[in-house]
């Protein structure tokens, strides 16, 4: 490429600038147009200055740098020549050749894939390139002075790509596929589309240009070629016959010509099933069998009608449509075998009719439309059942049977007769029986043979009015199966029991009650049945018809009235009478009682209202009224009442024996958390504290011992502030203690926790001997007095046999 300069000329004007620009931009682009026409790696790169100049004198010239024109440089891909590949040449019109212009080469891959001649600008490509790891790289040149380092030229970027070979072959990135299309689906229907991939250049030549075709599944399926859109190839597939193929599809690039890579799949087709196929029974004729003791519900036998469809396309119902055992026999379907189950609507007499003959049908539930006109999606088949004798019960002439009998009728009275008879062909005889415990008293018996029943004992109706009894009938010298039948037997009444009072209750008269008043109306009942018309009739008994205090009328309606006949009546002189009346019933045979009615006098006011009916109160003294007792009971109350609170009284808490002007405080504890320092402290603690502390201020009396004389606190009595013998001091005051009456009659304990200091014998404390081994010797313990004897022996004697043993 050339270089262009414009000279600075006063004379040209501003058009004439434009009209260069515009000039040099048309050659730059003539050049690039013509650059990928050249099929040499090497390509030239010029530098453009420009240089602006104004048309006075005396304005400062200024310089105006353009970039590297630079073209792409292209490298084959997977090149394994023996040498490296020389991509281009970069080249600068400051470039003398005098090798003072150095060339620089940085950016993607520089100084390790691509290394650049510093001195000549040639560009080599020193490793393999894979353009699907990498299509391009973008590099950036530079041309400094070689002594410098100083830039020559502006740096610019340029780019080498990576041109493709075929190296990859077609790839089913989603394999193996699985598809599925309807049996019976017509040519060409779409199953599914396949689709492959190439890593190869698919704008530079033919490496990623795919063709599809099919090596395995022919002559069932086909493949477009472009597409991979695999259809049908044949019609009327049957899912039945077959239901699964394994197809093989290849993808090849290079547009198939020979040479290209290829890649395959796998797919596999499942035919889905139609309802294309009709029910079919296996055989025209099924010969079934029946027992004549079979009972409703029971089941006669099974047919089968094959359907090799699947789902609710092979579901198949059945039906009778003709015969002559379509009220005596039933079919349903079994969903879980798909098999007509007949069933027993009800029992057979092998008797009376044999054998049986049905046509069934059996048609599938779920049509398609389309295969409609395949039809007709249904079959029938013929069914004879036969009856199959058994040695059936005697059967009775009647489901139930009811009977009447006399009350009080004599033994072996006929009640009636069951019948019955055996239905089988051979009619053999039969027995008849009553289950004891249907009749567990045994009032009846029946005949073995004849099935007559007859009383065994007269029946009471008022007792069991029916009785409810079974006859079982049993086939002699078959297999001893017996039918039973229920007897109801109804007793019937007859007047043999005399009527009674309804109730009895006493009737209660007033003293003052006037003559002819009414007292009572009396009614009677009868355990017998009363019939139309019949009525109880009262009357006074014969040996009280001539008593002179009360009278009775018959109402004539099962009932009679009480009349008083006498005026007045004295509790003190008689407070009960009894009065013995007839009741007859009018039956038949007439049958008579005598009820005795109680009449008891009470005590009434001036109403007629009754106060008493007792005679205890007569009894009692004269003039002590009720309100006189009540009088007596209320003092006596009062008076426990007294006696109670007396005693509640004396059972008080008594006085203490001492009184203290505040709080009796019992067993005082005096407590210091402070360790002493020994006998040799005096001043730890006042020892004077040793004494009751009630009497540190005076004394209290004692109320059980009178003393006869104060004693005052005896001079001497507090230790001296240095004493250190602790031991005398006790004894002193224990002896003090125990001559004064105007102690308190308990001990007063005082506990001090100040141990002194400078104590000889240290911490008496078990805490740190415990858990110490310590070698002490307690000896010393012996010349501390009779206070520390007991310590002395304790220790003394334990170290003394540690020791020895």
């Amino acid at each position: 490429m050339s270089r262009f300069r414009e000279e600075s000329i006063k004379t040209l004007g501003l058009g004439l600038q434009v009209f260069l620009m515009c000039l040099g931009a048309v050659l730059c682009s003539a050049v690039d147009a013509s650059a990928p026409l050249e099929h040499s790696h090497r390509h030239r790169l010029s530098l453009h200055r420009h240089r602006e100049r104004t048309g006075k004198e005396g304005q400062v010239l200024h310089r105006s740098k353009r970039g590297w024109v630079w073209n792409q440089f292209f490298v084959i891909e997977e090149y394994t020549g023996p040498d490296p590949v020389l991509v281009g040449r970069l080249h600068s019109d400051v470039d003398a050749g005098d090798g003072n212009c150095k060339y620089i080469l940085s950016g993607e891959g520089a100084g390790t894939i691509f290394v650049i001649d510093d001195k000549t600008g040639n560009i080599h490509a020193t490793k393999t390139l894979d353009r699907e790891e990498q299509a391009q790289y973008t590099l950036t040149a530079q041309a400094v002075d070689r002594a410098t380092n100083k830039p020559l030229e502006p740096p610019s970027e340029f780019i080498v790509k990576v041109q493709d070979i075929n190296d990859n072959p077609p790839e089913f990135l989603h394999g193996p596929y699985y598809a599925r299309v309807p049996e019976m689906s017509n040519v060409g229907t779409s199953v599914m589309q396949v689709t492959a991939t190439d890593a190869d250049d698919p704008t530079y030549g033919n490496s990623a240009r795919l063709v599809y075709s099919i090596l395995q599944g022919q002559p069932y399926f086909s493949v477009e070629p472009q597409t991979g859109i695999i259809r049908t190839a044949l019609p009327n597939m049957d899912r039945e016959a077959r239901q699964e193929y394994d197809v093989v599809i290849q993808a090849k690039d290079m547009g198939g010509h020979m040479g290209g890579l290829s890649g395959t799949t796998e797919v596999k087709i499942t035919l889905t099933d139609v309802n294309d196929n009709p029910p079919k029974f296996p055989q025209s004729v099924y010969a079934m069998s029946v027992s004549e003791d079979k009972v409703s519900g029971e089941e006669v036998g099974r047919l089968k009608a094959k359907d090799p469809d699947l789902g609710e396309n092979g579901l198949v119902s059945y039906r009778f449509i003709e015969g002559d055992g379509m009220t005596v026999f039933e079919i349903t379907t079994d969903t879980d075998t798909r098999e007509g189950v007949i069933k027993l609507r009800k029992p057979v007499d092998f008797e009376t009719k044999r054998a049986y003959t049905l046509r069934v049908e059996a048609s599938n539930t779920h049509l398609d439309p389309r295969f409609i006109a395949w039809g007709p999606y249904k079959d029938t088949a013929t069914v004879k059942v036969m009856v199959e004798d058994a040695d059936e019960p005697p059967a009775f002439m009647a489901t139930s049977y009811s009977f009447e009998v006399e009350e009080n009728a004599r033994d072996g009275t006929v009640v009636g007769r069951v019948h019955a008879k055996d239905t089988d062909v051979a009619n053999n005889p039969v027995r008849y029986m009553i289950p004891r415990y249907t009749d567990v008293e045994q009032f009846f018996s029946v005949g073995p043979e004849d099935g007559i029943i007859k009383t065994t004992r007269p029946l009471d109706r008022e007792t069991l009015p029916w009785h409810n009894i079974s006859v079982s009938a049993t086939e002699i010298g078959g297999h001893h199966q017996d039918t039973k039948v229920r007897v109801n037997i109804k007793v019937k009444d007859m007047n043999d029991n005399a009527p009674e009072f309804a109730t009895q209750n006493e009737i209660l008269v007033c003293e003052n009650v006037s003559p002819g008043k009414l007292i009572e109306t009396v009614s009677a009942v009868d355990k017998d049945e009363m019939v139309h018309r019949q009525y109880f009739h009262f009357s006074i008994a014969p040996e009280a018809v001539n008593n002179q205090n009360f009278s009775l009328k018959d109402n004539r309606d099962s009932t009679a009235s009480i009349y008083v006949t006498r005026r007045g009546f004295s509790r003190m002189t008689q407070d009960v009478y009894f009065l013995p009346i007839e009741i007859n019933d009018n039956g038949n045979p007439p049958m008579s009682s005598t009820n005795t009615l109680t009449i008891r006098v009470c005590s009434c006011d001036s109403k007629d209202t009754i106060l008493s009916c007792n005679v205890e109160p007569y009894i009692l003294p004269a003039g002590l009224s009720t309100g006189a007792l009540i009088a007596i009971l209320a003092c006596i109350v009062i008076l426990l009442a007294i006696v109670v609170l007396f005693v509640a009284l004396r059972r008080q808490k008594k006085e203490p024996l001492i009184l203290f002007e505040e709080e009796d405080i019992r067993e005082n504890i005096i407590t210091y958390d402070d360790e002493g320092g020994g006998e040799e402290d005096t001043e730890a603690f006042d020892i004077a504290t040793l004494q009751n502390p009630d009497g540190a201020n005076g004394f209290l009396p004692r109320k059980d011992i009178k003393p006869e004389l104060q004693y005052p606190m005896r001079p001497g009595g507090h230790p001296v502030a240095n004493s250190v013998d602790v031991d005398d001091f006790i004894k002193t005051r224990i002896n003090d203690a125990d001559n004064d009456p105007t102690a308190p009659p308990y001990d007063s304990i005082q506990i001090y926790g100040y141990e002194g200091r400078g104590s000889i014998a240290g911490s008496l404390s078990s805490l740190e001997s415990v858990t110490t081994d310590s070698d002490l010797d307690y000896d010393y313990l012996q010349s501390w007095g009779p206070r520390f004897k007991k310590l002395a022996d304790l220790y003394g004697t334990k170290d003394s046999a540690d020791d020895n043993s």
